[in-house]
């Protein structure tokens, strides 16, 4: 197959007959994008790139998504580069002339540049991968560019730009990508793909709704024979898991998750994860409340694919969710979020709830022990998930309001009032805070009295 592939031959783009709209674009119209597309700073860069390699007698590519966003008129700074040749010698010149740090991964042949504002490149040696099973990682050896495109995902995403001097700006199309971004199409370049790599599943998933695009029929019947044999079940969990959150980083990501639906691989990740009319709008409530919260203006950062994928597991019990986690080897510091944060704000907005229907209202101080120890995302999730005002209520209290008030006193100040340095802090602490947080103590006066009154 390699061999059949490599015998091909290539077509740059200046040798194409144009396809209309913005693709099939001769050379001087893929300068014109790059420049009108980019700052002069990405053109320069390119340009020495090509310069470096010139030099060092290879042949130098940008491929990926930055080539196909290029012709599809969307932004995107993540610049993938192919050598053909060493591509961490490459680099390694690169980042020699132009100031720049290298970080290299020798058993892949690969490096990325880091310049000095942080602007990163990944620069890869061209190379071809074979699979010895279904799932494994694949075995890697140099290349030409064609057979390194080959091995990439879909078509769509084999385009390639050279960069070496009079070449520089001629796009590559080995395997009908311009065809497959004018049809608004995913396709698999060979039969084996989905076998080969069962991940892809996922980022088909993922690329036709970010793209607006659509599975080919043959690309889809592949992709449910995959899932239908059970090939993804030879790949770890937390590859899975890493292509799951991917998605969930979308904008929006309840088309992909009905997408996996339709597919059948919700039901592969646990077989009761069905997706319920519920679960469809907490995804809508989930984005208001995400919404609100970017308007509180906190700087703190949030971790909106949590939030949605909480959403996705809010039918399953607390026994199905711990499941999942094993299934998919999610980290420990997210499956305490999933499992042990999840359980426990759903007991404290139950508990909210049930205080209401009896006229019992709780505290301030109440309201933060509940929610202080949980991370914002999960918070922000029960927010999406009640459908009560009081539940609400609370919920924003703490975020508005009740999480940022502290004890005006300090240690010094207990040492200066004779309480002697130990346990007994932390208890003076949490008392002086349930009181301000109550609106009985105010003022720095307030709380010297209550120490006095209560502790000497």
């Amino acid at each position: 197959m390699r061999h059949m592939v490599s015998g091909a031959v290539s077509r740059p783009l200046s040798d194409a007959p144009a396809l209309g709209s913005s693709l099939g674009l001769r050379k001087r119209y893929v300068l014109r994008l790059l420049r009108t597309r980019f700052e002069p700073r990405i053109e320069e860069i390119l340009n020495r790139l090509g310069q470096v390699a010139e030099d060092l007698g290879l042949d130098v590519f940008a491929v990926g998504g930055f080539v196909r966003d290029l012709l599809l008129n969307k932004q995107n700074l993540d610049l993938d580069i192919v050598v053909e040749g060493d591509g961490i010698a490459f680099a390694a010149e690169y980042a020699r002339r132009f100031d720049c740090r290298i970080r290299t991964h020798r058993k892949f042949g690969t490096a990325v540049l880091i310049f000095p504002d942080q602007f990163k490149i990944d620069v890869a040696s061209a190379r071809t991968e074979y699979y010895l099973e279904p799932g494994a990682l694949p075995t890697v050896e140099h290349a030409p560019i064609k057979l390194d495109l080959y091995r990439r995902d879909f078509t769509i995403n084999t385009l390639a730009i050279a960069l070496n001097g009079s070449h520089f700006g001629e796009l590559y199309d080995f395997f009908g990508a311009q065809r497959d971004l004018q049809g608004k199409a995913i396709r698999v370049l060979h039969n084996l793909s989905f076998v080969e790599d069962p991940t892809r599943v996922f980022r088909a998933i993922r690329f036709e709704q970010r793209l607006g695009f659509r599975m080919g029929a043959h690309t889809e019947q592949l992709l449910r024979s995959a899932v239908r044999m059970g090939f993804l079940d030879k790949i770890g969990g937390q590859r899975v898991f890493n292509e799951l959150v991917l998605i969930f980083k979308e904008e929006n990501p309840l088309p992909a998750v009905l997408r996996m639906a339709d597919l059948d691989l919700l039901e592969y990740l646990h077989p009761d994860l069905l997706l319920k009319n519920r679960v469809k709008k907490l995804f809508a409530s989930a984005r208001q409340a995400i919404d609100w919260h970017r308007l509180l203006f906190t700087g703190e950062s949030c971790r909106h694919w949590l939030v949605y994928f909480l959403c996705l597991l809010a039918d399953l019990n607390d026994r199905a969710v711990d499941s999942l986690c094993q299934r998919l080897s999610i980290a420990p510091r997210l499956q305490h979020i999933f499992t042990v944060e999840r359980e426990a704000v759903h007991r404290a907005t139950n508990l909210i709830f049930w205080r209401r229907m009896h006229a019992v209202p709780p505290r301030p101080s109440e309201i933060y022990g509940w929610f202080q120890p949980l991370s914002i995302e999960v918070l922000l999730y029960a927010m999406a998930r009640s459908g009560n005002e009081q539940v609400q209520r609370c919920l924003s209290s703490y975020f508005t309001h009740l999480r940022d008030l502290e004890s005006q006193l300090s240690g010094s100040d207990l040492k200066q009032l004779g309480i002697s340095p130990g346990p007994l802090y932390k208890e003076v602490f949490q008392r002086l805070l349930s009181a301000r947080l109550d609106g009985e103590l105010v003022t720095r006066q307030d709380e010297l009295d209550f120490v006095r009154k209560h502790y000497l």
